[in-house]
């Protein structure tokens, strides 16, 4: 089992420049719960999760992580949060394998790495990532993210650039961290996959949240 984590937003707020990417935004989750973030593209979707991962701060509010202020106490809680995002951080002169014993070492991690990328299809192969197809990259990050077992788990647009079988992978992958306790945040367009993962969404728009509710079955 993982240990998830109680997320808190409260009055949320992140500009760039002169434009609020994120005004005010205010929710709880529990440990172990599925949240769906909606809206169109620049809603502030990603910007939150950025915030929720350490890699943006926030200009006014805070976000705490089982009551503790997250931005105060980074350097203990951010080994808990894992993202999963379009910029994920590849070493591309290395082959999968490579990228996932780095990995490995740098989080003292363990696991059964041929098994692992076999299991996101990326089985034998020995070409360096930077040959990989986004697709190839996104199963990468996957594996990744399955390695680190989380206990917070960001999802930004995890289902572009995969086909069917990529796509199930992402929900198999998010389900299964879910099982085992974590919280899982995922920002979509695609809601007939999200809802197999996530049991509440939350919608924004232009960077403020307008609804909040249960994902129907």
């Amino acid at each position: 089992m993982v240990q998830g984590a109680d997320i808190t937003f409260e009055n949320v707020a992140r500009r760039f420049g002169r434009r609020w990417a994120v005004a005010g935004v205010s929710f709880a989750v529990k440990a172990g719960e599925g949240v769906a973030l909606t809206g169109h593209n620049g809603s502030g979707k990603s910007t939150l999760l950025r915030c929720l991962a350490t890699a943006l701060k926030v200009h006014h509010g805070r976000i705490l992580v089982d009551g503790q202020p997250l931005w105060d106490n980074r350097h203990t809680l951010r080994p808990r949060i894992c993202m999963l995002s379009h910029a994920g951080a590849l070493y591309d002169d290395l082959s999968g394998e490579e990228n996932l014993r780095v990995w490995a070492r740098l989080g003292g991690h363990t696991g059964d790495l041929p098994a692992l990328l076999d299991r996101v299809g990326l089985a034998g192969r020995k070409e360096p990532v930077r040959t990989y197809s986004a697709g190839m990259r996104r199963r990468l990050a996957l594996a990744r993210l399955i390695l680190h077992q989380p206990g917070v788990v960001l999802l930004d647009e995890p289902y572009t650039a995969l086909d069917a079988k990529g796509r199930a992978l992402v929900t198999e992958v998010a389900t299964a961290l879910r099982a085992e306790g974590a919280t899982v945040f995922m920002a979509t367009h695609l809601m007939d996959y999200a809802r197999h993962v996530c049991d509440r969404r939350i919608e924004l728009l232009d960077g403020e949240m307008v609804s909040d509710g249960e994902v129907p079955r």
